[in-house]
């Protein structure tokens, strides 16, 4: 199969794979909400489809953060955002602790396990957007 050169093919063919992908994530999705109706939640969520529905997106949301990014107009200062994520992650990280360990029936160790959960999974997308965000701000002040 030889390669396309020519750039309407590509971008004919880029958006191809995009229905594809759409098609698919449909698919895999109406068998999930049958599963979720006919075996409840844990059913739905042991079949392996649900894993490669979380992998595809989680792939196509870290995909998004590359190119949201490249498309902001003006370049932030990269660490300012970082203190600014960090600080939001951080608030919000404490507020669902204390909700969880105030609610009936968990302890303060469920509150600080499910705040300290939801601090470390926002801490990589923040720290990714950071790093791509110093990147470009490096490259636009080296021209």
């Amino acid at each position: 199969m030889q390669k396309i050169k020519d750039e309407r093919l590509q971008l004919k063919n880029l958006k191809n794979i995009r229905v594809v992908f759409i098609v698919q994530n449909l698919g895999i999705l109406a068998l999930l909400g049958y599963d979720l109706f006919t075996k409840g939640l844990d059913g739905m969520t042991d079949n392996p489809l649900w894993f490669v529905f979380m992998i595809s997106v989680i792939v196509n949301a870290y995909l998004s953060m590359s190119i949201s990014v490249d498309h902001e107009k003006t370049p932030k200062s990269p660490l300012k955002a970082l203190y600014v994520s960090l600080s939001i992650v951080g608030v919000l990280s404490v507020i669902v602790g204390m909700l969880v360990s105030f609610s009936e029936g968990h302890t303060i160790w469920n509150g600080l396990l499910i705040g300290g959960i939801i601090f470390i999974s926002f801490l990589v997308p923040v720290l990714y957007i950071y790093k791509l965000r110093k990147d470009s701000w490096d490259e636009e002040m080296s021209e």
